[in-house]
């Protein structure tokens, strides 16, 4: 599902706006657009600056995008445990980024070195699934890790492997998406004072 970049943003903002409400700021009145209502499957990550504040999402759409969106903001801000604790004061300060995922595709690997070659640098988002354990990297991570053999190795670490680890019995998905962010106001750059002599 591809939204518009002003639904995009609203929908990032509804983000922000669930985690004010459950530390005791107003109730969120849900932005209204073609598809709110439609199953989708979302993340939420949450940053302090630089730092992570909080990611929590679902691989398969189960329910609407707007509840999808609500729960995974809540979990990012409350339940990951990566995320220090929240003050209603600390909200606006987050940068707020919903993914919303297409449908997984299975990558059909012999062995590792084709499904690294399988990869999309910059496109795909990739699950490794391995008795019970699973684990995933969106697209944008690529960002940080534009290898894709070092890519891999950090989906196997999501999912509690070690990075060199590989069995023929690992399923392995990509999937496109989508990301929309409403990043915290910035401070201004301080002015620099100039004299006249």
């Amino acid at each position: 599902m591809q939204l518009t970049e002003e639904q995009g943003r609203a929908l990032a903002r509804y983000a922000r706006e669930v985690i004010a409400s459950a530390l005791g700021g107003p109730v969120p009145v849900p932005p209204s657009f073609p598809g709110a209502d439609a199953a989708a499957a979302t993340f939420v990550s949450l940053r302090r600056g630089r730092r992570l504040q909080g990611c929590m999402g679902s691989l398969v759409a189960h329910t609407s995008l707007l509840d999808d969106v609500a729960h995974n903001a809540a979990a990012a801000a409350f339940v990951d445990p990566r995320a220090t604790p929240l003050e209603l004061e600390d909200v606006p300060a987050l940068d707020v980024e919903v993914t919303v995922l297409g449908p997984l595709e299975p990558l059909e690997a012999r062995d590792e070195q084709s499904a690294i070659a399988a990869l999309r640098p910059g496109v795909d988002g990739v699950v490794l699934t391995w008795h019970g354990r699973r684990g995933t990297l969106l697209p944008q991570v690529w960002r940080d890790l534009p290898d894709p053999s070092e890519f891999l190795e950090n989906v196997k670490i999501k999912a509690g492997l070690p990075p060199t680890f590989w069995s023929g019995d690992v399923q392995l998905y990509r999937y496109e998406a989508h990301h929309y962010d409403d990043a915290a106001p910035r401070a201004p750059a301080a002015a620099v004072a100039t004299t006249t002599a």
